[in-house]
């Protein structure tokens, strides 16, 4: 009965998460997988033991933190992906306004002083 509530909370905690526009659809869609994953194994625990038989694994909570740990190491890696994209977009768009920077104060500096460069 522990189990179901907290796996309804969670279930829960990503939906006001969406709501409330703190989750990107694309990371919810992977999270709520993950919550109703988690639900159906709690409702019928004797699934995972038909898995992890079907799988030649001896005990079931074996396979359940392999699962774990292999869906963990799949998130480090797109969040690691995600991050290297983000740093050379922040690098291209500093770069970018830089220029700009130096395209406006060159602009500034010819319309304040006069046609023979003196102020």
């Amino acid at each position: 009965m522990v189990a179901l509530i907290g796996s309804v909370l969670i279930l829960l905690g990503i939906f006001e998460l969406l709501r409330r526009r703190q989750l990107s659809e694309k990371y919810a869609v992977l999270w709520l997988v993950v919550g109703l994953t988690l639900l159906v194994v709690t409702i019928f625990p004797g699934l995972l033991g038909v898995l992890s038989r079907a799988a030649g694994v001896e005990i079931a909570s074996n396979l359940l933190f392999f699962v774990a740990i292999v869906f963990l190491v799949g998130v480090a890696l797109h969040l690691s992906w995600e991050v290297s994209r983000l740093e050379d977009e922040t690098r291209k768009l500093a770069e970018d306004l830089a220029i700009l920077r130096l395209d406006v104060d060159e602009h500034v500096k010819r319309t304040t002083s006069g046609p023979d460069g003196k102020s």
